[in-house]
């Protein structure tokens, strides 16, 4: 099979480098090879059984048509400042034309025209001080949140988008292994998900837009291929949750806080992450069955409940390489404890150094909007160095939002972010294999659903200009 462009992995980046294509005329052939089904076959049984299940061959949240971010909570970064270090590659300038333009699109197939955290910006200001005084800084993000429900609906029009203007798409299927020739990129090898089947596809240009879930796939091909990359940064934390009544008021005001911090005594990078003003907590199933801890928040489903990501960010250097792998290790400490489910504990606990227990969760405020999180010691799996920095972190966001450190603030892990050894790339997204372009999360260049649709705008621009 014959294609110009193959683009492996269906999430943001890929999807808008097909979309940029057509949007300029292109008349290229393009195949879209996806591992989990068509977003409109993506069905998470939990919210029948009330409990993973631990999905197989893959997780229905994690994989699929439009990848793991639009399962999630579906919020647009509308800032260069958020979302990864591709305007370090591009320029700053360059980097927010293509978030208004890619935030165009979106518009266009239905998202919501309300933009948060633009409205009060004395409220903001105020805010802004409050963090100065902690120590921390807010960052300035307008969001555009589609919601996890309204998120599917607006990916399920992109795709019949894509397939009514002539893009393939293979669904069960993924990349076992690139196809390499004199230094270039010639082609994929193609297998099913069952693997009892097995192909090759050529193409003049073989795009990888894998995402989180494919970062430790791409890690490997590096190695095997020799891609020109570097050691990349990977986030261990927790997912925080408060009754809504503490983050009142700074949902009102940003809907998502970006404060970043960098607390004593280690001075690592620590930041808030993915915040959900009336959201659920929720449990994504990588290989190898890690379970992991993410958020959801609903346009129209609301719980009593915010919760948002606080991450810790770890940046190793020679001889370890394996950054990956080092959070793998962590997040099955916290899986082995937890007997395969998401481990909670409330904040009053840690510092009391003693476990929690359920009945100690029944008898709270907080009401665990992930029910089956089991109750225990996170401290037990997650490192001295990235614990310390998680709890200095919100004793001084208790700064900012009074009632954040209290006792009852539950704590659930692992929270882990994996992004790729950082792809080496020019401006024009070209790596050191001639024919080969790392899209998105997977590459490292990016984290969120904006930026990673810009680098497939980006992308499909390049190409369509060739």
């Amino acid at each position: 099979m014959n294609k110009d462009v193959l683009i492996i992995g269906a999430g943001p980046a890929g999807i808008f480098t097909a979309l940029e294509l057509i949007k300029k005329g292109s008349n290229k052939s393009v195949m879209i090879v996806e591992k989990g089904p068509a977003i409109e076959n993506r069905r998470c049984p939990k919210n029948k059984t009330k409990v993973c299940v631990n999905c197989k061959p893959y997780c229905h949240i994690t994989t699929g048509f439009s990848g793991a971010g639009a399962f999630s909570d579906g919020k647009l970064s509308l800032s260069p400042e958020v979302g990864g270090q591709l305007p370090e590659l591009i320029g700053e300038d360059v980097a927010q034309d293509l978030i208004n333009y890619t935030d165009s699109i979106y518009l266009e197939f239905g998202a919501d025209t309300h933009i948060e955290g633009i409205s009060n910006p004395e409220e903001v200001k105020e805010i802004r001080k409050r963090a100065i005084q902690a120590g921390l800084r807010l960052v300035d993000c307008p969001i555009r949140h589609l919601g996890t429900e309204k998120a599917q609906d607006i990916y399920y029009s992109i795709e019949q988008y894509l397939l009514n203007n002539g893009v393939e798409m293979m669904f069960g299927y993924e990349c076992s292994n690139l196809i390499l020739e004199n230094d270039t990129c010639v082609g994929a090898v193609i297998s099913s998900a069952d693997g009892k089947e097995s192909f090759n596809i050529s193409a003049q240009k073989v795009i990888v837009a894998t995402g989180r879930r494919g970062a430790e796939w791409l890690e490997n091909q590096c190695a095997e291929h020799n891609i020109a990359h570097e050691p990349g940064t990977v986030d261990i934390g927790v997912r925080v949750e408060v009754r809504n009544e503490v983050m009142e008021k700074v949902n009102e005001v940003l809907y998502e806080s970006k404060l970043i911090g960098y607390p004593s005594p280690f001075k690592n990078k620590v930041r808030t992450f993915c915040q959900n003003p009336g959201g659920f907590v929720s449990q994504e199933n990588y290989d190898n069955d890690l379970a992991v801890v993410n958020g959801h928040s609903y346009k129209e489903l609301k719980s009593n409940n915010t919760n948002l990501a606080i991450l810790v960010s770890h940046n190793f250097r020679i001889p370890f390489n394996q950054p990956i792998a080092y959070a793998q290790k962590v997040g099955e400490l916290a899986n082995m404890l937890a007997n395969g489910h998401i481990l909670v504990q409330r904040f009053g606990d840690i510092l009391d150094g003693k476990r929690t227990w359920q009945k100690e969760l029944s008898h709270s405020n907080i009401k665990p909007t992930l029910p089956d999180a089991v109750a225990g010691d996170i401290t037990a799996a997650i490192p001295y160095r990235a614990m310390t920095n998680i709890i200095n972190f919100i004793q001084a966001l208790d700064h900012v939002v009074p009632g954040f450190a209290s006792t009852e603030t539950l704590l659930y892990a692992p929270e882990l972010k994996f992004y790729s050894n950082r792809i080496k790339m020019d401006e024009s997204l070209n790596t050191s294999i001639k024919g080969l372009h790392c899209l998105g999360d997977s590459s490292g260049w990016t984290r969120g659903l904006m930026m990673a649709s810009v680098m497939g705008v980006l992308m499909g621009r390049q190409i369509a200009d060739e």
